[in-house]
C-alpha cells in the first residue's frame, strides 16, 4: 500500500544493522514488523562508516604486516594502488547501492517503508515518502527508535562555509587530498589519519586533549601515537580550533588555532564527537524532548513513556555507541518485545538474563583498525578503580611471545589483564599490537562470562599463537 493507514506489532524507525537486527527478532518471534527508512537500508555502518572504513584500511594494514615479513617486504614498498583502493572500498558498500539489503528484508517478510518516519501521537508513526502520499503505521505492541547518530560539528566561526569533511566524506571520498586536516583524537581520528597517511596525504592531527583513544588504556593511544608519527603523521595536542575558513570553492582550508597560529590543509575532517539522530521523530508529542538521546532500561525500552510501548536500541540510547553493541541491544530489545506480545509475565531481566542488555555496563568490545591495532574489552584500570573495585594489573610485552615475533619481525604491543581481587575475574583487558584484533573475543568470553581466574589457567594456548600471551599475563598474574 502507498497511502493510508496500517496495522503492524511492531514499527522500527531506522533500516540501519540495529534497526533490522530488532525487525528480526520481532519477525522470529512471530509479529507483523515494519521498518521505515529515509536514507539507505543497511544504515551507516553499511555505506559511510564501519565497513567503509575497514575497507579502506585493510590494504594499509596488509602492507604493513608485509613489511615486516620477510620475502615479503621488498614487494610492499611499493605505493599502494589508490584506485584499486578506493574500488575495494566501492565494492564493500555495493556502490551505494542498497538492492542486496532490501532482498534480505523481503526474505523475511519484513515490510520496507521508505521515507521519514515520525511520531504523531503514541503507537501512530506518519512517514512522508519520497514520491506519493503521507502514509501512517500504527503500532499494535511496540515502535522501536533505531536511526542512529550523526557527526557533531563544533559552532565555529566560517565552519558551515568551509565545508568540512565528517566520517561521511572521509569514507566516501574518491579523491586524496595533499593536505588533511584531522580534528580529534578518538576512534574515526586516528583511523582516517592511518589511512589517508598510507593512501599520500600530509595528515596533521590536531588534538585537543592531552593524547589520542583517550577513552582507554593510556599505552593503546601512545603506541598508535608513535606508529603514527613514525608514518609521518604530525600529531599536535592540547590544541583547538577557534575558527576555519576556506578560500573559494574549492581553495584550500585555513584553521585559526586557540594560540592565533594557523594551519593550512586541502582538506580538514572533524572527528569531534556524535550527535543522536532524534531531531525530527516526534518525540515531543509523547512529551520526550527532540533532539536528545534516549533514556532506556536494559530491555532497551524507554523510560518515562506511559504504557511501556517505545523502544530504543544502538546510538539513539547513547549506552554504546558501536555497531555491534546496538545490534546486541536489538536482539534483547527484539525479544523483550516478542515476550511482552505473548504475554509473558516476567521477564528475565536480572544480570545477564535473556531480556538484560547487561553487556551493555561492563563487557563492550572494541577494536581499532589502526596500526598497530588495539583491542579492548570492559573496564579500564582507571574505571574499575572509580568503581571502588579492588583491583591488580597485570601488563607483558606481546613481542615477548613467540607466536608475535613469527607473525612480525620487530613485533610491538602490549597486553594488560585488570582482575577484580574480590570476585576473582577478568574486568577488563585490552591488546595492543599487530592483528590483536582477532584475540579480543576470547577476553570479551573470559570478562562477560565472569570465568574465574584459576580457571583461566586451564585454557591453553596453541603453540606458537600470538594468543599465548594469555600464558603470559596469568603466569605474571600467579607469580
Amino acid at each position: 500500500m502507498n497511502s493510508g493507514t496500517d496495522e503492524y506489532d511492531v514499527v522500527v524507525l531506522g533500516a540501519g544493522p540495529v534497526g533490522e537486527n530488532l525487525a528480526d527478532r520481532a519477525r522470529a518471534a512471530g509479529l507483523s514488523t515494519a521498518i521505515v527508512e529515509s536514507e539507505l537500508v543497511g544504515g551507516e555502518c553499511s555505506y559511510w562508516a564501519c565497513v567503509p572504513s575497514k575497507a579502506l584500511l585493510r590494504p594499509v594494514i596488509a602492507r604493513a604486516e608485509a613489511r615486516r615479513t620477510p620475502g615479503a617486504r621488498q614487494g610492499a614498498e611499493v605505493p599502494l594502488d589508490v584506485e584499486a583502493v578506493f574500488a575495494h572500498r566501492d565494492a564493500f558498500v555495493s556502490n551505494w547501492k542498497d538492492d542486496g539489503q532490501v532482498d534480505w528484508l523481503d526474505s523475511t517478510g519484513i515490510d520496507l517503508v521508505r521515507g521519514q518516519g515520525r511520531l504523531v501521537e503514541p503507537r501512530r508513526i506518519a512517514v512522508t515518502q519520497p514520491d506519493g502520499p503521507e502514509r501512517f503505521l500504527v503500532a499494535r505492541h511496540a515502535v522501536a527508535i533505531c536511526t542512529g547518530s550523526r557527526a557533531a560539528l563544533p559552532d565555529l566561526p566560517g565552519l558551515a562555509e568551509a565545508r568540512p569533511w565528517t566520517s561521511r566524506e572521509a569514507t566516501s571520498s574518491s579523491t586524496v587530498p595533499r593536505r588533511l586536516a584531522v580534528v580529534g583524537g578518538g576512534v574515526v581520528a586516528v583511523e582516517m589519519a592511518t589511512a589517508y597517511s598510507a593512501l599520500g596525504s600530509e595528515v596533521t592531527m590536531l588534538i585537543r586533549g592531552s593524547g589520542l583513544l583517550e577513552r582507554m588504556e593510556a599505552f593503546a593511544g601512545e603506541l598508535v601515537a608513535e606508529s603514527l608519527a613514525e608514518a609521518g603523521v604530525k600529531i599536535r595536542t592540547g590544541t583547538s580550533v577557534t575558527a576555519v575558513r576556506r578560500d573559494g570553492t574549492g581553495g584550500p582550508v585555513t584553521l585559526t588555532l586557540d594560540g592565533g597560529e594557523t594551519v593550512e590543509a586541502d582538506e580538514v575532517l572533524f572527528a569531534t564527537g556524535r550527535a543522536p539522530r532524534t531531531d525530527d521523530l516526534g518525540l515531543e508529542t509523547v512529551g520526550l524532548p527532540p533532539g536528545g538521546w534516549l533514556d532506556v532500561d536494559d530491555t532497551c525500552r524507554v523510560r518515562n513513556v506511559p504504557g511501556g510501548w517505545l523502544y530504543a536500541a544502538g546510538d539513539v540510547n547513547h549506552r554504546a555507541l558501536l555497531t555491534h553493541q546496538g545490534k546486541y541491544q536489538a536482539r534483547i530489545a527484539g525479544a523483550a518485545i516478542g515476550a511482552r506480545a505473548q504475554g509473558v509475565p516476567l521477564l528475565e531481566t536480572d544480570r545477564w538474563g535473556a531480556h538484560a542488555a547487561t553487556a551493555d555496563h561492563g563487557a563492550v568490545p572494541q577494536v581499532v583498525f589502526t596500526d598497530p591495532e588495539v583491542g579492548a574489552v570492559g573496564l579500564t584500570a582507571e574505571q574499575a578503580e572509580a568503581e571502588g573495585r579492588s583491583i591488580r594489573v597485570v601488563d607483558y610485552d606481546i613481542g615477548q611471545v613467540s607466536g608475535a615475533a613469527l607473525y612480525a619481525d620487530g613485533y610491538r604491543g602490549r597486553a594488560r589483564m585488570t582482575v577484580d581481587l574480590d570476585r576473582g575475574h577478568l574486568v577488563g583487558v585490552t591488546f595492543v599490537g599487530p592483528g590483536v584484533g582477532e584475540l579480543l573475543h576470547s577476553a570479551t568470553v573470559a570478562v562477560a562470562g565472569e570465568v574465574p581466574i584459576e580457571r583461566l589457567w586451564h585454557a591453553v594456548p596453541s603453540f606458537p599463537t600470538v594468543s599465548e600471551v594469555w600464558l603470559r599475563l596469568l603466569e605474571a598474574y600467579r607469580g
